[in-house]
């Protein structure tokens, strides 16, 4: 089971923050470090100092990290042009030594458009698609080729699809809920599957579908990575249960129902059930206070070490 460590910087987070976050994740024996691509702070957080931008945050990391992977849970289609995109990525994975995994979405939240002058498109599924397929296809074209795209959305004409990226592939990253088309795509692009904030019986129906649907596209569902991603809050007792729960606006019995809260025990055991259930083999601890690194210390200790 890999453990990686997932962050929301728009709720309010610097760059040295995530720096020091990204550095204790790589310390403590960690898989990866992921972040979340919005820039508007939601509910009651103030969201100071300000939003920073996923990709410059990721560059960062890349040249001040050595080991663990970076990325992004997702990067909003939404605020980027594909061919772009694929440039800053390649760029970050080669910055990075080949450590870069790339979560894309269709991008959700209308708010945070109108906050900075993005346009917020009413049909933005087939805009994902056409980026998953621009995207990749760039990276794929071998070195000397041209690539060309004519889509409803995207014109690429002989573009040298420059830079290649470090790795041979960047892994894709999809998820979601959608019963139809999110697991056709995820059959299709998807190296992993995630499921955010669900039980582990609601992630094995949608697991299941994106199963079904790679096995129909002619392709071995054990190809492709199933993964959660789930809010922690993990205490050595009760009292440091609440008082990290409260340290995030949340109730402990909320969070035991809906996350990964409580003992180190009983994170151990509910990791179990989403893999017995799910079949999942990685989960993204959604960790939401970013200045508490004693938490970090604590799972790894005592979740991290159980479940090998």
């Amino acid at each position: 089971m890999d453990l990686r460590i997932f962050t929301e910087p728009q709720q309010g987070a610097s760059y040295d923050t995530l720096l020091s976050v990204a550095k204790a994740t790589e310390d403590l024996g960690y898989d990866a470090f992921f972040r979340s691509d919005h820039y508007l702070a939601m509910g009651s957080a103030d969201g100071l100092p300000g939003p920073t931008d996923a990709w410059i945050t990721l560059a960062g990391l890349a040249r001040e990290t050595e080991r663990i992977r970076l990325g992004t849970l997702v990067t909003a289609a939404t605020f980027r042009l594909p061919g772009v995109l694929a440039i800053q990525v390649a760029q970050v994975d080669a910055m990075s030594g080949g450590r870069v995994e790339f979560g894309l979405g269709a991008g959700w939240y209308e708010g945070e458009h109108t906050a900075y002058g993005i346009p917020f498109p009413a049909d933005k599924f087939p805009r994902y698609e056409e980026q998953l397929a621009i995207i990749t296809g760039l990276w794929g074209t071998p070195a000397g080729e041209t690539f060309c795209f004519d889509g409803e959305h995207y014109t690429l004409r002989d573009s040298p699809a420059l830079p290649k990226p470090a790795q041979s592939k960047i892994p894709v990253v999809i998820g979601g809920m959608g019963a139809k088309r999110t697991p056709r795509i995820a059959a299709k692009y998807a190296d992993e599957f995630n499921v955010p904030f669900q039980s582990a019986e609601t992630c094995a129906e949608q697991f299941e579908r994106v199963r079904r649907a790679a096995k129909e596209a002619g392709r071995d569902p054990q190809e492709i990575t199933f993964s959660n991603a789930l809010v922690a809050c993990v205490g050595a007792t009760d009292a440091e249960v609440e008082q990290r729960a409260a340290a995030i606006g949340r109730d402990v019995d909320e969070l035991k129902a809906n996350g990964l809260a409580g003992s180190p025990e009983e994170v151990v055991d509910k990791i179990g059930r989403y893999a017995e259930i799910a079949g999942t083999t990685r989960v993204y601890l959604q960790i939401l206070d970013l200045n508490d690194l004693d938490h970090l210390e604590l799972i790894a200790d005592r979740v991290m070490s159980r479940l090998g």
